[in-house]
């Protein structure tokens, strides 16, 4: 009997253990993927539910097969031909039951919706398409067509030695053609957002807004069944309630820790810390399109007034490096002969003086109302900022908005001053050069500085048509000369990209993009 009573007891323990827990700081805004910019939507949708052709392992540091098993790559590097893995399974699903494998005419679909104007899904994306916008795949690539069942070719219009890598981010997923034109056909393409289907190692289940994302481990991986039976994304937006969680055992791991908690952890045998550079910058983006905040003199002003050191203390607790530029300097082509901008006021002043403005303006700062990797402490950092720039004369209302809010009306340009954070997908310097600073990504909404500019946008253009990195590197240091010039961000900084789990939890590394692979978790 005692023997029974403690299997009993040791039974629900056991069953917990097949699920992880993984506390998040927001609701993702969406599982259609491409139409959204956000991390914590990929993190959502293509990190746990997709595949893409090609993926970049962080631990090796270069791209490796996903669906394709391998490709080819054209002598004029215009033609990339890729074969695809046999007998990978889409989900099946209580809203869809797949009759066939993974095709080369699922590949085709997931891109001409978002290539084609005309294509019966491309007004579908009530958000557009703002990756593919911004990298102007539209006029990159020529053609996508299908050679045979498992055959994919990409016909492109110049050279870009980009585009392999750009096949790796989070919105060249590939979607179900069969499950697309069932919902098509029912009239209800909407559900493509709400209730996605992949070839991923998790399954959706289903999503409480502000509250939880529920997955189930996919049997039919085509890499391997995860470790674990099911994930859970616990969505927790305040960091201090995610480490009591966490403390808890109510999550395994937890995203996006306050530095201090990180070093409150030290020492805690039942708790280990995931830490790793990231390929991230934090910045503030200056509207450049909203007066005064259009005149150079203005932006370098706003630069010149903030005392960012104080801030880093402050806000990063000594977890960040002091950004300068658009990427970290570890990246290859970082212009290193650039000097940073000094806090130096009274230089702010007599430059807001020369734009015609001596007694100052006023303006707007927007702010998240929770904590992430890029902005640990929103509301600190917002207040360091407005009471810096009333300094030399710039009153600035702060305005706390929602995080899906925040991003919706910062893609349209309604802000004027907007703390965010850009992380690079694949450590190639053009994934923070073309969404954060391209003409086109003005149009699509990712170029929060709003700025357009033919000389710099040509560089951009340039650098990704060339192979040779050194001639890559002079074009991209020459855009960064004119991106420092124009003070179209204030940098902020470099963070480290921690996550906290429990000691039990194996298999975890912090990814240095902010990207999420829990397939290879598990529960000792």
């Amino acid at each position: 009997m005692r023997l029974a009573a403690l299997s009993l007891l040791f039974a629900p323990l056991l069953a917990q253990a097949a699920t992880l827990s993984v506390c998040t700081e927001a609701s993702p805004e969406g599982f259609d993927v491409v139409q959204y910019n956000s991390l914590t939507t990929t993190n959502a949708s293509a990190d746990v539910l997709m595949d893409r052709l090609v993926e970049f392992d962080a631990r090796q540091g270069r791209l490796v097969s996903g669906l394709a098993e391998r490709w080819e790559v054209s002598d004029d590097g215009l033609t990339y031909t890729f074969h695809l893995r046999q007998g990978v399974a889409f989900h099946s699903t209580d809203w869809f039951k797949p009759s066939r494998a993974l095709e080369a005419d699922d590949v085709v679909f997931s891109f001409r919706r978002m290539l084609d104007a005309s294509h019966p899904w491309h007004k579908v994306a009530q958000s557009g398409f703002p990756h593919a916008q911004s990298m102007q795949l539209p006029s990159l690539i020529k053609s996508v067509d299908a050679p045979d069942a498992h055959q994919v070719r990409f016909t492109l219009n110049t050279p870009d030695a980009t585009f392999l890598a750009t096949l790796s981010m989070g919105f060249a997923s590939i979607y179900s053609a069969e499950y697309a034109d069932q919902l098509m056909k029912a009239g209800t393409p909407e559900r493509l957002n709400a209730q996605p289907v992949g070839t991923g190692p998790f399954v959706f289940r289903r999503f409480q807004k502000d509250a939880a994302v529920r997955y189930a481990a996919n049997p039919d991986y085509f890499g391997g069944k995860p470790a674990v039976d099911g994930l859970v994304f616990a969505i927790t937006p305040d960091a201090n309630v995610r480490l009591q969680k966490l403390r808890r055992g109510e999550c395994q791991i937890a995203l996006s820790p306050k530095p201090l908690d990180v070093q409150s952890v030290a020492g805690d045998k039942t708790l280990k810390v995931s830490e790793t550079p990231a390929f991230m910058t934090a910045f503030v983006g200056i509207n450049s399109q909203h007066p005064p905040l259009d005149k150079p003199q203005v932006r370098q002003a706003i630069n010149l007034a903030f005392d960012k050191n104080s801030y880093l203390k402050a806000v990063f607790e000594g977890s960040a490096t002091a950004a300068d530029g658009p990427y970290p300097p570890t990246t290859w082509s970082y212009a290193k002969d650039l000097p940073a901008y000094p806090h130096d006021p009274q230089k702010a002043k007599a430059l807001l003086a020369e734009a015609g403005l001596p007694e100052g303006f006023k303006t707007r700062i927007w702010t998240r109302p929770t904590g992430s990797l890029l902005n640990p402490n929103p509301s600190l950092g917002a207040q360091l900022l407005q009471a810096d720039l009333a300094r030399v004369g710039i009153q600035a209302d702060i305005r706390v908005i929602e995080w899906g809010e925040l991003i919706r009306r910062a893609k349209a340009g309604e802000h004027d001053l907007l703390f965010m954070g850009w992380a690079g997908d694949n450590g190639d310097p053009d994934n923070f050069l073309t969404p954060q600073f391209s003409c086109a990504s003005v149009q699509s909404g990712l170029n929060f500085a709003r700025y357009c500019d033919a000389d710099l946008d040509r560089l951009i253009s340039d650098g990704k048509s060339h192979t040779d990195l050194s001639r890559r590197t002079a074009l991209y240091e020459k855009a960064q000369r004119i991106i420092r010039e124009q003070a179209l961000w204030l940098p902020l900084a470099h963070p480290t990209a921690f996550a906290l789990t429990r000691a039990n939890v194996e298999g975890y590394q912090a990814n240095p993009f902010g990207r999420q692979d829990f397939s290879r978790v598990r529960l000792d």
